[in-house]
């Protein structure tokens, strides 16, 4: 149990890294938070900080996910097998997510977690039989709704609310439907005024 708790915790500081903030300090020295959408993500810093700067902050954040969810997985599997190794995985790439959206450097104000949740998907699909077909679709739909309406928020929206009904399609075990309707729940969530900009005409076109 001590390895899953510090495990669990390495994973949510590892997601708490705020790579827009940084990037945005580190580049031109301002807080990304308080120009464009105000969001310490990706998208955001594509906006804000130009297109490397942007591509570099997503590669990052998909990493906060994925290799945590690889080589700690990898680690407490090994000694915490009284849990299925799916299991264990999910808690440290939940631990990733969390620190992502709620960052404890940033008074628990984090980005949107679209990122790190493909990474720790990336990395269940690396581990899990199955979750590539699942990682498969919910990619193809996130790129059908953007290239139809050309807004991230709405694509990240859609592929969200396909994750569990791709779960279920492809027979994913109990444990990863029940991360689907959870993670789905966390980008919904997180994108709630993303959404109340859509439905007004408001929200900005990528």
């Amino acid at each position: 149990m001590l390895w899953i708790i510090t495990a669990a915790a390495v994973s949510y500081l590892i997601g708490s890294l705020p790579t827009a903030y940084l990037f945005g300090r580190a580049l031109k020295g301002i807080d990304i938070r308080k120009f464009g959408s105000g969001n310490v993500g990706a998208t955001n810093a594509l906006r804000v900080l130009g297109r490397g700067p942007g591509i570099m902050v997503l590669i990052i954040d998909m990493l906060k996910g994925f290799l945590p969810v690889i080589f700690l997985g990898d680690q407490l599997v090994s000694r915490a097998g009284f849990l299925p190794p799916e299991s264990l995985r999910i808690i440290i790439g939940l631990g990733c997510i969390l620190g992502h959206n709620w960052t404890v450097f940033l008074n628990f104000k984090g980005g949107k977690g679209v990122a790190t949740t493909i990474g720790v998907l990336a990395a269940l699909a690396v581990k899990v039989r199955g979750m590539q077909l699942v990682l498969a679709a919910m990619l193809l739909t996130w790129l059908a709704v953007f290239m139809l309406l050309r807004i991230v928020s709405m694509a990240s929206v859609a592929s969200a609310i396909a994750f569990p009904i791709y779960a279920y399609i492809f027979r994913q075990s109990p444990i990863l439907k029940s991360l689907s309707v959870i993670l789905a729940l966390f980008i919904l969530l997180r994108h709630k005024s993303n959404l109340k900009r859509f439905l007004r005409g408001e929200e900005k076109r990528l």
